[in-house]
């Protein structure tokens, strides 16, 4: 029995997948996740021991708005700074302190906790456990195949497109996104690492071994990546244990004789549902649709309120066509939906195409509108370009997919290509025991 300490930024979308896997491993080992407060029920619910992060190890987990007439990057550079640069101290210092105390012998990170970085650059392999990275973001290392990460540049694979990504990649690096290299150089100095610029967007490489959860089919091609990055495709969504909505039986027969659309902002940005949830019901109620509205509230925000909300704005009601709820499983709602409207959140767009779903993303925070880019690149969706589209970009989007076939099909190859693949757990599990390189836990993890 090996035991493997999981450690994870406190949002639903880093943590889910790997309480999925977590979940799988307790079945023959001992688990314990290090994570934020606000996830000890998620953690318990998937029947692992919760380990607390301190409060300063955990980064502001709330969006922060892009004012009007401000460039999105800007807003973009301060969340990666606030929300994974500025806890890097603070989460060593407590990985450190279950490494003295649980002694585990795997550490399997969510590559956003950048705590894990100084164990990772500051201790030889030899003296430390393997430390393995779960990736639920796009894939940001550097590349002159791919678009530079965070710009939402449309994907090209010719020479000129190479030899633009190098300049934009040396201009971003040496101004605009500076100050990220800056806070990330400050946030390491206290380990005095040795000399070398580790760049932000490279950070997942310098894991013993990463595991990428998204389809190679959404990912821009590139000729090499490092020997350790691995893609494997999206695990099934983790669902936290609680019934159905009391809507559901009246659901699900509108379901079989309308087309279902799915909205959501995600679990971040969801606080102003006038961004997106808003303008989407007014552009859908001049269609024969069935819509189902998930405000991904899972910090105890109440449904009903929100519901309340949207009727108000709506003139009094809800249309009868239209639900809403805080979280519905994907595994149940997914099968039956046509059309995904979405703020981008990387994991329920996997989710989607998963599930042979196409997508409208409107995504204008944290890696969003990189998501946004891939699914338009992919042909699986429309790409928005903008957090809080107008009614009429967002009837045209809507025409274009649901009166039309071509993100249709695509959705379904996706779909099927997801299928084809091996089981992304089995894979994460027998890609542990590779890394541990024991013949008595290896078996016992693939």
């Amino acid at each position: 029995m090996a035991r493997v300490l999981v450690v994870a930024t406190p949002m639903l979308g880093h943590l889910g997948p790997l309480l999925t896997i977590g979940r799988r491993l307790a079945a023959d080992h001992e688990v314990a996740v290090l994570t934020g407060t606000t996830m000890r029920p998620l953690v318990a619910q998937a029947g692992l021991r919760f380990l607390p992060l301190p409060p300063a190890a955990v980064g502001s987990v709330r969006d922060r708005p892009v004012r009007r007439g401000q460039p999105r990057w800007v807003a973009a550079r301060q969340e990666i700074i606030d929300r994974f640069i500025g806890p890097l101290g603070v989460q060593a210092e407590a990985l450190h302190a279950e490494l003295t105390v649980g002694g585990p012998d795997l550490v399997l990170a969510d590559t956003a906790y950048l705590g894990a970085l100084p164990l990772l650059l500051g201790t030889p392999r030899h003296a430390r456990p393997p430390v393995v990275g779960l990736s639920v973001t796009p894939l940001s290392q550097v590349s002159s195949d791919a678009s530079p990460f965070g710009t939402g540049l449309r994907h090209r694979g010719d020479p000129l497109a190479r030899q633009r990504n190098r300049q934009v990649n040396w201009l971003l690096h040496r101004g605009p996104l500076r100050p990220v290299q800056v806070a990330l150089r400050e946030a390491l100095a206290p380990w005095r690492l040795p000399a070398g610029g580790l760049n932000y967007f490279d950070a997942a490489s310098r894991f013993d071994a990463t595991f990428q959860l998204g389809l190679p089919e959404l990912e821009y091609p590139r000729r090499r990546l490092p020997d350790t990055v691995r893609c494997l495709g999206p695990v099934p969504a983790f669902t936290p244990e609680r019934g159905l909505p009391d809507w559901w039986s009246r659901f699900t027969t509108l379901a079989g004789q309308h087309p279902v659309v799915h909205v959501t902002q995600g679990t971040v940005d969801n606080d102003d549902l006038d961004r997106l949830v808003l303008p989407t019901l007014r552009v859908l109620a001049r269609r024969e649709v069935v819509t189902v509205v998930s405000t991904g509230a899972v910090d105890g925000r109440s449904p009903v309120a929100a519901a309340a909300q949207l009727a108000r704005r709506l003139g009094g009601t809800l249309p009868p066509r239209v639900f809403v709820t805080d979280f519905v499983p994907y595994d149940r709602l997914l099968p039956l939906t046509r059309l995904m409207i979405t703020n981008g959140g990387w994991g329920g767009v996997q989710q989607a195409a998963r599930h042979g779903v196409p997508l409208i993303v409107a995504g204008s925070t944290e890696e969003k509108p990189e998501v946004a880019a891939r699914v338009a690149w992919s042909g699986l969706g429309v790409d928005l370009r903008t957090g809080t589209p107008s009614a009429a970009r967002l009837a045209r989007a809507v025409g274009r997919v649901l009166d039309g076939d071509r993100t249709l099909r695509v959705a379904t190859a996706l779909r099927d290509a997801a299928a084809a693949r091996p089981d992304p757990v089995e894979a994460v599990l027998a890609g542990l025991g590779d890394v541990l390189g024991s013949p008595q836990l290896a078996p016992e993890l693939s």
